[in-house]
């Protein structure tokens, strides 16, 4: 039995409201292809055949949200994301509205992917029992990048 890939097509104001403020480019290495010596080991989307770019850089929603900070929640989740976008050319990333930082941008074509993160879970080992600290978890996928629109998504 084969399992399918889920793709989610979401809006980028759905996941990024208040944008997604770029830190970097680079091409996804494929390390199958790097230990074959091959020459070009960026890695290839496997539906497409395109090349992989890894856009990183901050969730601009969890740097600052004011009931989290009444309530004294200083320990929540990194606001660093990684978001991977399938294009032959190298994404080419819009100015940035505040010199000195990155461009806040949204993304065009947005999939989300759900998938069980196990990295978490410790088997049984020295007579202790089984741990599971499995989570349920998303990767995000792209076809571009533009600056952000400003307008800032509001939940129902």
């Amino acid at each position: 039995m084969q399992l399918t890939t889920v793709r989610m097509p979401v809006e980028s104001g759905q996941v990024f409201s208040r944008g997604f403020l770029l830190m970097g480019i680079e091409a996804a290495m494929d390390f199958d292809a790097r230990g074959r010596g091959a020459s070009d080991t960026q890695a290839r989307d496997k539906e497409t055949g395109e090349r992989v770019w890894v856009v990183s850089g901050i969730d601009m929603d969890l740097m600052y949200d004011p009931e989290d900070a009444q309530q004294g929640g200083f320990f929540r989740r990194s606001a660093e994301v990684k978001v991977r976008v399938v294009s032959n050319t190298r994404p080419v990333p819009p100015p940035a509205q505040v010199p000195g930082f990155g461009p806040v941008v949204e993304f065009v074509g947005l999939t989300l992917t759900p998938y069980a993160d196990t990295t978490r879970c410790v088997g049984p080992r020295d007579g202790r029992p089984h741990r599971c600290g499995a989570r349920q978890a998303f990767s995000l996928r792209a076809t571009g990048i533009r600056p952000f629109s400003g307008e800032v998504a509001t939940g129902a």
